[in-house]
């Protein structure tokens, strides 16, 4: 039966003061500020009015996340994380201790920085551009990438103008609306922290929950409700082919303009749903375990045995990780290496008399001559 392993950043056994006091504000240590839900979680939050019990647990609060971190499906089995923050976070409330954290140093190492380069990081950024002889949205690109990180420094207004294909006009209002900084130098106008070298894009792909039943109180703001109030509770479980629809979609394409860009896209996974592609597709990752980044990658990261070993008044840290990395399409070879394009294959295609069979089972819907 699925239960919630990790709330508010910590195991839901540890009721260690530290902690206790940590919930009692919905701090997420992942972020170093009040829970945000993931980001995308809103229409979860708990209106504490609602509850008396629950207020006084949270006091001076009137609304609270669903911060549910993690969820274990069956008992010693590693919990699936289904909260970004959780698994990955650089954003906007990161402070210097969480951008240096573990999970950041070891995706940092893949990212091939120089040393002593300032690196900006831009979170949630939408790229939309339709090619000059488009006629329709068919020759479009629109998608959002949740963090792009790339080598800052100091450029003349007039090469930012060049570099951008955007008028001066428009990219002055743009960068000031920004936030970015103007200099005058010997009669030249220079930015500074302006975006340089190449980019390198990270995803960060976690799990999606199956929703819940309100009637078996398996909803997640029931069962953070049941949990925090010492009752026994019910999660929902885990939906593994949405949050593989929703990666597969874009996993090919945000890798294929990375290296367009001349950088690379890394997408951040937690090993259980490394897992589940390798067993679910014509993939096997781990015929692409590698130690340098290559056309397409993941970093997968994983709790190991410390889920079951947990130290009080402590997250648990995902120290363990691997990088499977290989090329977009096959080589032309006789026996050609895997590739990622493989990623969208069956694992297996049943034979054609388990279609003849499933037919034999239903009532034809209608008929015609041609």
């Amino acid at each position: 039966m699925p239960r919630i392993y990790e709330l508010l950043g910590y195991p839901v056994e540890d009721h260690s003061p530290s902690v206790v006091e940590s919930r009692k504000r919905a701090y997420c240590p992942f972020i170093s500020d009040k829970c945000d839900g993931g980001g995308n979680r809103h229409m979860s939050d708990i209106e504490l009015r609602d509850c008396p019990e629950m207020q006084a647990l949270f006091p001076g609060l009137q609304r609270i996340p669903s911060g549910v971190c993690s969820i274990q499906v069956k008992d010693n089995e590693a919990p699936w994380i289904i909260c970004p923050r959780r698994l990955f976070y650089m954003g906007k409330y990161a402070n210097e201790s969480i951008l240096r954290g573990t999970t950041q140093s070891i995706l940092l190492d893949k990212c091939g920085f120089n040393s002593g380069d300032r690196i900006g990081i831009w979170t949630e950024t939408k790229i939309k551009y339709e090619s000059d002889d488009a006629e329709d949205d068919l020759h479009a690109f629109d998608y959002t990438f949740d963090y792009i990180l790339m080598p800052i420094g100091r450029v003349k207004l007039s090469e930012a103008v060049c570099i951008s294909g955007v008028d001066n006009i428009t990219l002055e209002k743009n960068l000031r609306d920004a936030g970015y900084t103007f200099a005058l130098r010997g009669g030249e106008v220079y930015l500074e922290d302006f975006p340089i070298g190449t980019p390198v894009i990270v995803e960060v792909m976690t799990s999606s929950t199956s929703g819940g039943n309100k009637r078996k109180r398996s909803c997640i703001p029931q069962a953070l409700e049941d949990c925090m109030l010492g009752k026994d509770h019910l999660a929902p479980g885990i939906n593994y082919r949405q949050v593989w629809a929703r990666m597969a979609s874009q996993l090919i394409v945000k890798s294929q303009v990375a290296l367009e860009w001349g950088g690379r896209t890394i997408w951040v996974l937690q090993d259980v749903l490394a897992e589940y592609i390798s067993s679910s597709t014509a993939l096997d990752l781990h015929r692409l375990l590698s130690e340098y980044t290559n056309e397409v990658n993941i970093l997968a990261f994983s709790y190991a045995n410390k889920y079951k070993l947990s130290e009080s008044g402590k997250v648990i840290e995902l120290s363990d990780s691997a990088l499977y990395a290989g090329p977009i399409k096959a080589g032309q070879n006789n026996n050609p290496e895997p590739c990622f394009q493989d990623i969208v294959l069956a694992a297996v295609c049943p034979p054609k008399s388990v279609l003849i069979s499933a037919l034999c089972k239903k009532t034809m819907a209608n008929q015609l001559v041609i």
